[in-house]
């Protein structure tokens, strides 16, 4: 089945997006569906022309609009800067395309409660791009959670930091400010955290949270003098009560002196404890507590064609994947969903249960209390 694109946003996300289908289609055959780029879209005239042609659109444009209403277009494929992706998506379904739209959903939970309930109402695919949640590492280690290998869990810890913000001469850009962002550290890194711990783990319940800019002005071009003010966190830290009855502490920054994408979680149970980190993509590290006394302690176990996902890439234990291999999974899952009706875990409501969560959490930060993510606007626990 051909499945006919149309690209919003010709940017580094675009172009990895065009090329994860490609790679799906060398991964898993067009009995998954065969990507055909139709069209691409930029504000920037060069860049949707170059896109064109470096990427294979047939056609390109300047206004998205074209996109979602061309009756060639199958699926529209958002990867624009995080405060169009509402409009865009909405505008896709109520034109009866599906979407793949680029993390976040929205800015904001009631957006994204929103689309989900459209695309739910119109019945097409709509897919999330929250990519780390198609990591077979991860994968596997829902199934030990869901299993009870580990017993009961009783918390999980993670921790998502980068120092690609900490010079302070970096001018400022549409991730500094909020009508753009939605939120800083925590909707551009934390976000995929809290993916991995609600797919994992279920949906949090109630939050307290802190968070800092730590760099509270930077200029408004490289160079410059002139200065104009951050208006979103740097730093955020996040206690969580899961509706598992789990707790958990969760961090991220996007001033972390030498950390480079330590994106790392713990997740402990009553009978045993799992250790992950994406610096180290390929290794999952396990202790159970039925282990005779003797061998008591982590051991690590390899990715292998025994986990979900990896066969596509190596058929023997061990080879490295790559963080784009977690795009190819994605779109691989989405193309699958579009061709043969296959389930799919990032749909709209998924989206809109993360964007609940960072809600919560931006607004007890704010209000300095624990805040319930269950309750529409948020209330204080």
């Amino acid at each position: 089945m051909d499945v006919r694109i149309g690209l919003v946003g010709a940017g580094w996300m675009g172009k990895a997006h065009t090329n994860a289908f490609v790679n799906a289609l060398m991964a898993f055959g067009p009995d998954y569906g065969k990507p055909v780029f139709e069209m691409v879209s930029d504000v920037n005239e060069n860049a949707a022309k170059n896109a064109s042609e470096q990427l294979g659109f047939s056609r390109y444009t300047t206004d998205w609009k074209d996109i979602v209403t061309d009756k060639k277009v199958d699926v529209v494929d958002i990867a624009t800067p995080n405060a169009f992706h509402y409009e865009i998506a909405k505008a896709a379904v109520e034109n009866g395309k599906h979407v793949y739209c680029e993390k976040p959903l929205t800015l904001t939970a009631e957006q994204s409660v929103e689309l989900a309930e459209l695309a739910k109402q119109k019945g097409f695919v709509n897919y999330v791009g929250y990519n780390n949640v198609m990591n077979p590492a991860n994968a596997y280690i829902k199934e030990l959670v869901d299993s009870g290998r580990l017993g009961r869990i009783v918390k999980f810890t993670g921790t998502y930091d980068q120092d690609g913000l900490l010079d302070e001469s970096i001018p400022i850009s549409w991730r500094h400010i909020n009508k753009f962002s939605g939120s800083g550290a925590l909707g551009d890194l934390g976000s995929h955290l809290l993916s991995i711990s609600q797919f994992i783990l279920g949906n949090i319940q109630s939050v307290n949270a802190l968070s800092k800019i730590v760099i509270k002005d930077r200029p408004v071009k490289e160079g410059s003098s002139e200065l104009a003010a951050v208006e979103n966190d740097d730093v955020i830290s996040i206690l969580a009560n899961y509706e598992n009855d789990a707790l958990g502490t969760i961090s991220s920054s996007r001033v972390a002196a030498g950390r480079k994408n330590f994106l790392t979680y713990e997740i402990q149970g009553t009978e045993g404890t799992v250790y992950y980190s994406l610096e180290r993509m390929n290794e999952v590290n396990i202790y159970f507590a039925s282990d005779n006394a003797a061998d008591r302690g982590f051991r690590q176990v390899f990715l292998s064609p025994e986990h979900k996902g990896y066969n596509a890439f190596y058929p023997t234990a061990g080879n490295a994947m790559g963080y784009n291999d977690m795009k190819v999974l994605e779109a691989h899952e989405l193309l699958s969903a579009l061709s043969n009706d296959t389930p799919y875990v990032c749909d709209f409501e998924f989206g809109a249960s993360i964007d609940k969560t960072v809600d919560a959490i931006l607004k007890s930060a704010k209000e300095k209390k624990w805040i319930d993510v269950s309750k529409k606007g948020g209330v204080t626990v």
